[in-house]
């Protein structure tokens, strides 16, 4: 019977059509489940049950003159799980690039809530993770704490790839995908001086120290926004 529940806490999972436009092909047992972000399912195969939780975040996001708004938002989940045939899921994911599957035994991972796609039901998302609650920056991100036992599936914007972290190593807050909880971390300049980070357009970095892996994405979601929105036609 014990073997059956260490079993389960793993997902059997094909990453397709990587790293523009990944898919993740979810193969489950009989009776077995997952949990994902809700939207993400593009196709299931018949006998698979689904059901929808939601959690409220409120977080603290500085806004423009650093003015701190409280804003709460509903973060939805939906819950699969497998009838006695078993079956399948495919999940795609709200940013066009590749995907990652990590499996955590207990550990601590920092995931971008934009970036979460799925994770075994074993695994515990903290929806009050506090760790950016200070985050001045235009990125306007939220965080979820992830921790436990079984496997998570993470989406980037663009392509994904790891940095391990050994002494200290530097990346903008729009490039952060999912980083270990082992690593500290501190916002800073990316310039010498305020004036001269602002002009660059960079603003604050992180800083990460310790030792532990970062997982960053090639493209960034607000400098992508703001050149796509200064081509769109103004509604009427």
């Amino acid at each position: 019977m014990e073997s059956n529940i260490i079993d389960n806490q793993k997902l059997n999972v094909n990453i397709q059509l990587r790293p523009g436009s990944a898919a993740a092909e979810i193969k489950l047992n009989p009776g077995q489940e997952f949990t994902a972000e809700a939207g993400a399912m593009i196709a299931m195969s018949q006998g698979i049950q689904m059901s929808t939780t939601t959690y409220k975040k409120e977080f603290w996001w500085n806004y423009e003159r650093y003015k701190k708004i409280a804003f709460r938002r509903k973060f939805f989940l939906n819950h699969y799980k497998a009838g006695q045939q078993g079956g399948t899921v495919i999940l795609g994911a709200t940013h066009a690039g590749d995907m990652f599957v990590k499996e955590l035994n207990g550990e601590n991972l920092i995931v971008q809530g934009g970036s979460y796609v799925a994770s075994s039901p074993d695994i515990e998302i903290n929806t009050n993770w506090q760790g950016f609650k200070s985050l001045i920056s235009k990125e306007g991100l939220f965080w979820l704490g992830i921790k436990g036992k079984g496997t998570v599936i993470v989406n980037s914007f663009g392509a994904i790839y790891p940095v391990v972290v050994s002494g200290e190593y530097i990346v903008d807050t729009g490039h952060i995908v999912a980083f270990e909880e082992s690593l500290n971390f501190n916002l800073t300049k990316a310039g010498k001086s305020w004036i001269s980070s602002i002009l660059g357009g960079e603003g604050l970095v992180c800083k990460f120290k310790g030792q532990g892996t970062v997982w960053v994405q090639s493209h960034n979601t607000t400098s992508f926004g703001n050149i796509l929105g200064s081509r769109l036609k103004p509604r009427r």
